[in-house]
């Protein structure tokens, strides 16, 4: 009989992927932007100070009754839709009982065997192109709990832990959640499948306009289940669940740590235990959490303070009409229009560049400036920072005025970065900063002739070469004048003047 056990040993991911065949169950959490909470009038905006949006029902007091959030309902209808899924004609909310400080009432109202969007699917594609379908079981409503602080531990952990506040701020806030069915036949991609999963969810709810959808802030939340089996026909595995993960690359990082984790536990002849597990970001492992409980476990029943909800099949196609363009449908148009590759098109996307380009576009640069701009220095200079693309100090139209200003000749793509730096540091927007810093390309005649004359004759072997018919050596003149002009002048002029200079 085997015994359970957390981990004895890592294996190497690609050996574990090699004699096991791992499976994904993915559920993702988000919070709808709605002005008030799932059940109450309550504001369920982010920042407040500690428990100062806090009515009687989302606190749990004795009496206080629930309504439902109608546009909570539109937006969770509008993510079902999206995902292909089925809207129920009728649904309803149950309670789920479990005992933590941060649920007053010692439930959750939730959605259990009557969900309002179920059988649906989302296709994805991965960084080469290739396209995964994700099926769908359920999108359900529920509330979020509040939040707990542990004072005086390590990490954040209950464990050392002083003492513990709670906020109820966000009970009550409005969530949906989306379970997958097991996505199987991943093999080694697994880690990468999971994370452009959730990128989809993120870039769709965004695109609905249901949530910010920041993860830095919890708006979207993913419990990552993973299993392993010995081979694609075999029974599932036992499964671990990876709670609260709020981050693309911690996504992929703990899918790999799982696989490799639970590859060791079945190489010792041991049990995968049935468990929540907890994502250290600075460590890159997870550890247990508690046993993981099957859904008869949290005693479901019928919420009795609230009715069925059974939404019209007339307004369903309403809100169906009124769905914006999604996601994929608008790359592909987006594509077409700027006349990217399939390549070119991906990276944009995987780097969140896609709506920052549209709007560098809209104010005026041509596409392939637009990516060149956002794509190169930006991109890099995003990445070096650790931060955002999006949350550089750069908006698209200055990205705009920029590419106009190349494009016109009024400064080279020498100057540019270095005006695009000025920008960056809030030295003003990049007109401002040409002017000031008087960073105009030199195309006067008269001083670059000047300038070409100086340098034929500081380099009269060179000009001899150009002479005997080595064009190719005017480039060592062209190097000189640009650096005497401190790379101002305009280096297709210089090269001519070069050639009229030396007969």
């Amino acid at each position: 009989m085997t015994t359970p056990v957390s981990s004895p040993r890592l294996v190497d991911y690609d050996d574990a992927i090699a004699r096991f065949d791992p499976v994904l169950g993915i559920e993702v959490h988000v919070e709808l932007g709605t002005a008030s909470k799932m059940f109450d009038g309550a504001p369920a905006s982010f920042g407040a100070p500690p428990n100062a949006q806090t009515t009687p029902v989302s606190l749990g007091l004795p009496g206080a009754l629930p309504v439902i959030n109608a546009a909570a309902v539109e937006y969770a209808i509008r993510i079902g839709l999206a995902l292909n899924c089925e809207i129920a004609e009728t649904c309803r909310f149950a309670r789920k009982n479990y005992f933590y400080p941060d649920v007053p009432k010692n439930f959750q109202t939730s959605q259990y065997d009557e969900p309002i969007a179920h059988d649906g699917y989302l296709d994805i594609e991965l960084e080469d192109g290739t396209n995964v379908r994700v099926e769908i079981e359920r999108a359900h409503m529920e509330e979020d709990a509040g939040k707990n602080s542990h004072i005086g531990g390590t990490g954040g952990r209950i464990h050392g832990a002083e003492y513990s506040l709670v906020d109820y701020n966000r009970a009550g806030v409005p969530l949906v959640e989306i379970v997958t069915r097991p996505i199987t036949g991943l093999g080694e991609r697994a880690p990468e499948v999971a994370r452009a999963y959730v990128q989809a969810l993120r870039e769709l709810f965004r695109t609905l306009g249901v949530s910010e959808a920041k993860m830095e802030r919890g708006n979207v939340r993913a419990d990552i289940n993973v299993s392993l089996r010995p081979s694609p026909d075999a029974p599932l595995g036992t499964r671990t669940e990876t709670k609260n993960v709020n981050s693309f690359r911690s996504i992929e990082r703990a899918v790999r740590y799982e696989i490799s984790r639970q590859a060791g536990v079945l190489d010792a002849g041991l049990a995968v235990v049935q468990e929540t597990r907890h994502w250290h970001e600075d460590s890159g492992t997870t550890s247990p959490g508690r046993v993981k409980s099957d859904a008869e476990d949290y005693r479901y029943f019928p919420e009795p303070d609230l009715v069925p909800l059974a939404p019209s099949r007339e307004w369903v196609e309403e809100i169906r009409a009124g769905l914006p363009e999604l996601p994929g449908a608008r790359r592909r148009r987006l594509q077409d229009a700027w006349g990217y590759t399939d390549a070119e098109m991906r990276d944009a996307g995987n780097a969140g560049a896609v709506d920052l380009i549209e709007a560098t576009v809209a104010a005026g640069a041509d596409p392939a400036a637009a990516r060149k701009w956002w794509m190169g220095e930006l991109v890099r200079t995003a990445r070096a920072d650790g931060v955002a693309l999006e949350d550089l100090a750069i908006t698209p139209a200055q990205v705009a005025e920029l590419a106009t200003l190349v494009a016109s000749g009024r400064i080279n793509d020498k100057i540019a970065r270095q005006v695009l730096a000025g920008v960056l540091a809030g030295d003003g927007g990049p007109e401002e900063i040409v002017v000031a810093r008087g960073l105009e390309v030199v195309s006067d005649d008269g001083a670059l002739i000047s300038a070409v004359d100086a340098a034929l004759a500081a380099n009269p072997d060179v000009a001899d070469k150009i002479r005997g018919g080595k064009v190719q050596a005017a480039g060592a003149i062209v190097g000189a004048v640009m650096k005497a002009t401190k790379g101002q002048a305009d280096a297709a002029r210089v090269r001519e003047l070069i050639m009229e200079r030396v007969g």
